[in-house]
């Protein structure tokens, strides 16, 4: 009889000591797995929010280096046109100079043309008159034959 009552005493004691634990530390225990559930539930919803904001990062990245890339081409295209321009420019430039200088020179030369021209009818001039005076010494009227030199410098 004494098994028995020893195994009802324990049978009792089981009971209370699973009355005890369903009241007093099952309740603490489960909430404590509930907030590490939640807590491990967050920070894996976490950490796939910092992988899709990393990748979404990853993107603006690349758009703005795609976009860096493209003003840079944009930049030495534009550089690259004004610099043609500049050169453009500098050959129009020089061209009318050379032009300028060239019609400067014309011109100059045709005024030392026509100055060597009057000095050169001067002295053909001045030798006619010389040769003639020497050839015409003899004749009697000298105003006739200024005349008719005047006329024939005139002519050249």
């Amino acid at each position: 009889m004494e098994f028995n009552i020893s195994l009802v005493g324990q049978a009792i004691t089981f009971a209370l000591l699973v009355l005890f634990t369903m009241k007093f530390v099952w309740p603490p225990l489960t909430n404590m797995m509930d907030e590490r559930a939640k807590r491990i539930a967050d920070g894996l919803a976490a950490a796939e929010r910092g992988k899709q904001d990393l990748e979404a990062a990853e993107k603006r990245v690349a758009d703005e280096m795609n976009k860096a890339r493209q003003q840079a081409t944009e930049i030495v295209m534009a550089a690259e046109k004004r610099a043609s321009q500049i050169v453009d420019e500098a050959k129009d430039t020089a061209r009318a100079e050379g032009a300028r200088i060239v019609a400067e020179a014309k011109s100059e030369v045709d005024q030392e043309v026509l100055r060597a021209k009057e000095t050169l009818r001067a002295h053909v001039a001045d030798l006619a008159v010389a040769g003639a005076e020497k050839i015409l010494r003899r004749e009697i009227d000298p105003a006739r034959h200024a005349d008719l030199l005047a006329s024939i410098k005139a002519e050249f």
